[in-house]
């Protein structure tokens, strides 16, 4: 019992300690989650747009900017209808927002380019 007390007199203010240097630092874990990381990739290419994600964009008044900085910046990637080991693009599907998905929009990731194929109001 002894043996713990020490433990835990050592391990709390530890943590608290560790805890409050990470938190200054704005440091987090998030970026090593897989949706993040498709995220992260995805807004670190060039982007084209199929006819089909085009006259959907047009027939819901919503540009470029939208999609890159709120869709796909905020969404949620479906990992179990997405294609993610399609070769040499993997295909993704993406809700947006995390909770009561308004639009829905898949795009295929390639090396230098992101292709949005379509992009889907849900409600």
């Amino acid at each position: 019992m002894k043996k713990l007390k020490f433990y835990a007199i050592g391990f709390i203010p530890g943590l608290v300690i560790v805890f409050f240097i990470l938190n200054k630092k704005g440091a987090s874990c998030s970026g090593y989650l897989p949706n993040s990381r498709v995220i992260a990739e995805t807004l670190s290419k060039e982007f084209k747009y199929s006819e089909e994600a085009k006259m959907a964009m047009t027939t819901y008044k919503i540009d470029e900017k939208f999609v890159k900085d709120s869709i796909i910046t905020n969404g949620k990637v479906d990992f179990d209808k997405s294609n993610a080991q399609k070769k040499p693009c993997p295909g993704y599907l993406l809700t947006y927002p995390e909770k009561n998905p308004t639009y829905e929009i898949s795009f295929d990731k390639c090396e230098e380019t992101v292709t949005v194929n379509s992009l889907k109001k849900l409600k």
